[in-house]
C-alpha cells in the first residue's frame, strides 16, 4: 500500500471533497421546503438544460460503464462495442416517449412509471407490478456501482470490506438531506473529471504503447490464440445476432430503469428534454473512446487482480500515468459510482412510496409523510445494495445486471407503448408481464458460463441451438421474453375484449387523460391515445 500513498491521499481527498458539495446541495436551488416527493425525489421540476444534461449523462454513464465496458473488450472483443450503438440509437427512439411521459406527468403530478401506469389503465395490480420490476430491477444495478470502487480500491492495495461501506454510508447521508439536488450538483464534477481523463487517457496511452496500430494487432494476436469461437477484433457469424438484439435489447431498456425516468421528470419542460436528447449521443462518443482502453489493457501485457477482469483499466492507469493523475483518474471511477447510485436508490424509494406505500399502506398520507417514507427507503435500498456486493461473488453481481435488463424490458408494453395507445387491455399486459418474465428467467436460467464456473445465469447470450436450431449463433435473451410479453398480452387483450370485458382487474376504469389536461403547452401531446 505504502507505494500508493500519492493515489489514495488524493482520491481521499477528491472523494470527500465532492462528498461536502452533495451536503451542500440541500442549500443550492433551494425550495421552501424539501418535504415533498415534488422537491427531494425530482427537485422541483425545475432544472435546466445544462444541469439535467449531466444529471441524466451522470445517470446513464456509471462507473460499471467505465469498468465494464472496456473489461468486456479485454475478454471478448469487438462484441464489447454493442454499448456504443445501443447509447446512439436510444436517443432518438426515446425522445418521443419521453417528451410525451414528462407531459403527462407535468399534467397530472405524477413521479414514478408505475404512477403513469396506475392512472393509464386504472389498475393498482399493474402499477404494483411496473413498482416491484423497477425495484428489483434497480437494486443489483446500484451494487454494481460499487465494482467501480472496489477495483480502484484493490489497485491501489486496499483491502477488507469498510472503505466500500464507509463510501457507501457517506452517499446515504448526503442522498437523504438532499434528495436529487446532491447527484446533480457532483455531476458537473464527475463528467467534468470522467472527460479529461479518458481524453488524456486515448492520447497519452497510445503514444506509450505504439499507436493504435500496435494496440489492434496486439488485440488480434490474444484473441486469435484463444478457443472461444465468438471473440475476435471483428464481429463474425457466432455473434452478430447477439451483438444486434443486445443492443436493441438495450437501448429500449435503458430509459425504462426508473433513475432514467427519475432525471427527465426533474427537468423544466419539454424544450429541455427536446435538447439533451440531440446533446446526450456526445457521450457515446465518450464510450467508444472508454472501450478502447480494453485493447489497450491488452496491449500493455495487464492481467487481471485475482481474475477480476474489471481491475484491468484501474491497473493501465496505475502503469501508464505518473502517481498524482493516478489518483485523479481513481477518484473520477469512484466518484462516477456516487451519481447514478444516488440518483437510483432516489427512484428505487419514490417507486416503494408512491405505489406501495400510499396505494396499500397509508392513502392519505401527506407530502412530508411520502418524503419521510421515500428518505428512509432510499436508505434502505443502499444498505441492500451493499449486502448484495458483500454476500455474492461479485461475478454473478455482473450476471445480475444482465439480468436487470431483462427484467425492466417487460415493462415496455404497459410504460412506452402504454404512453400511445390504449388498446392493450390491463388483464393482457399482466398475462404478458407474467409470460415474458418467465420466458426471461428461463431463458436466463439456462445459459452457462464455464469461465466463471456458472451453469446457470451465466450471461445474456442465449444459444439458438436449445430452441432446436442447427446454429451456433445467440440471441439476447431480453429480447426473446419481450417477444413472448408482447405476443400473450395481444391475444389476452383480443380475448378479453371479444368477452366485452371494459372493467380493469381491481373494477376501475383507464384514465382519459384529456378529461384535465388543463396546460396549453402539453395539450396536443395529451390526445386521445386509442379507444378503450
Amino acid at each position: 500500500m505504502n507505494e500508493h500513498i500519492t493515489e489514495i491521499v488524493i482520491f481521499t481527498v477528491l472523494f470527500l471533497l465532492v462528498s461536502g458539495m452533495g451536503f451542500v446541495a440541500a442549500r443550492w436551488r433551494r425550495a421552501d421546503n424539501l418535504a415533498s416527493l415534488n422537491e427531494w425525489g425530482l427537485g422541483g421540476r425545475n432544472f435546466g438544460s445544462w444541469i439535467t444534461w449531466f444529471l441524466v449523462g451522470g445517470d446513464l454513464y456509471t462507473a460499471y460503464t467505465f469498468v465494464a465496458v472496456p473489461a468486456l473488450l479485454f475478454g471478448a472483443g469487438a462484441t464489447g462495442f454493442f454499448a456504443v450503438p445501443y447509447t446512439v440509437i436510444t436517443y432518438p427512439l426515446v425522445m418521443l416517449v419521453l417528451i410525451r411521459l414528462w407531459s403527462v406527468s407535468h399534467v397530472h403530478g405524477l413521479v414514478t412509471p408505475a404512477d403513469f401506469v396506475r392512472v393509464r389503465f386504472g389498475s393498482p395490480t399493474l402499477a404494483l407490478l411496473v413498482a416491484i420490476t423497477g425495484i428489483v430491477a434497480t437494486m443489483p444495478y446500484i451494487a454494481l456501482q460499487l465494482i467501480g470502487i472496489e477495483a480502484v480500491l484493490k489497485t491501489m492495495g486496499v483491502t477488507g470490506d469498510l472503505p466500500l461501506i464507509i463510501a457507501f454510508a457517506i452517499l446515504a447521508a448526503y442522498t437523504y438531506q438532499s434528495g436529487l439536488r446532491a447527484p446533480a450538483l457532483i455531476a458537473f464534477v464527475k463528467d467534468i473529471l470522467i472527460y479529461l481523463v479518458i481524453l488524456v487517457a486515448v492520447i497519452y496511452i497510445p503514444a506509450r504503447l505504439g499507436g493504435f496500430g500496435s494496440i489492434f494487432d496486439a488485440a488480434e494476436a490474444k484473441f486469435a490464440g484463444t478457443p472461444a469461437p465468438g471473440d475476435g477484433i471483428l464481429l463474425n457469424a457466432n455473434n452478430q445476432l447477439q451483438y444486434v438484439t443486445l443492443a436493441l435489447g438495450s437501448a429500449m431498456a435503458l430509459f425504462l430503469y426508473p433513475h432514467s425516468v427519475t432525471g427527465v421528470l426533474a427537468s423544466r419542460s419539454r424544450d429541455v428534454i427536446k435538447r439533451n436528447m440531440s446533446a446526450l449521443p456526445a457521450y457515446s462518443l465518450l464510450l467508444g473512446l472508454i472501450a478502447l482502453l480494453g485493447y489497450m489493457a491488452i496491449a500493455a501485457g495487464i492481467t487481471p487482480i485475482g481474475k477480476d477482469v474489471n481491475t484491468v483499466v484501474p491497473q493501465l492507469f496505475d502503469r501508464m500515468f505518473p502517481d498524482w493523475f493516478t489518483g485523479v483518474a481513481f477518484a473520477a471511477i469512484g466518484i462516477g459510482a456516487l451519481v447514478p447510485a444516488a440518483i437510483m436508490s432516489i427512484a428505487a424509494a419514490n417507486l416503494f412510496t408512491r405505489n406501495i406505500y400510499k396505494e396499500y399502506v397509508r392513502r392519505d398520507a401527506t407530502d412530508a409523510q411520502e418524503a419521510r417514507v421515500s428518505k428512509l427507503t432510499s436508505l434502505v435500498v443502499k444498505v441492500g445494495a451493499v449486502l448484495c456486493i458483500l454476500l455474492i461473488d461479485p461475478q454473478f453481481s455482473i450476471d445480475l445486471q444482465l439480468i436487470g435488463g431483462v427484467i425492466i424490458l417487460q415493462t415496455l408494453p404497459s410504460v412506452a407503448l402504454g404512453l400511445f395507445t390504449r388498446w392493450f387491455h390491463r388483464v393482457g399486459l399482466i398475462a404478458g408481464w407474467t409470460a415474458g418474465m418467465t420466458a426471461g428467467m428461463v431463458l436466463l436460467y439456462n445459459i452457462a458460463n464455464p469461465a466463471n464456473n456458472h451453469a446457470h445465469f451465466g450471461g445474456s447470450a442465449f444459444p439458438l441451438s436449445k430452441l432446436g436450431f442447427d446454429t451456433p449463433m445467440t440471441i439476447y435473451a431480453g429480447f426473446l421474453a419481450l417477444i413472448v410479453n408482447l405476443v400473450v398480452a395481444a391475444l389476452v387483450t383480443v380475448v378479453a375484449r371479444r368477452l366485452g370485458s371494459s372493467e380493469g382487474v381491481d373494477g376501475t376504469r383507464p384514465r382519459d387523460y384529456t378529461a384535465d389536461a388543463g396546460d396549453p403547452e402539453v395539450k396536443d401531446d395529451l390526445e386521445p391515445a386509442g379507444s378503450t
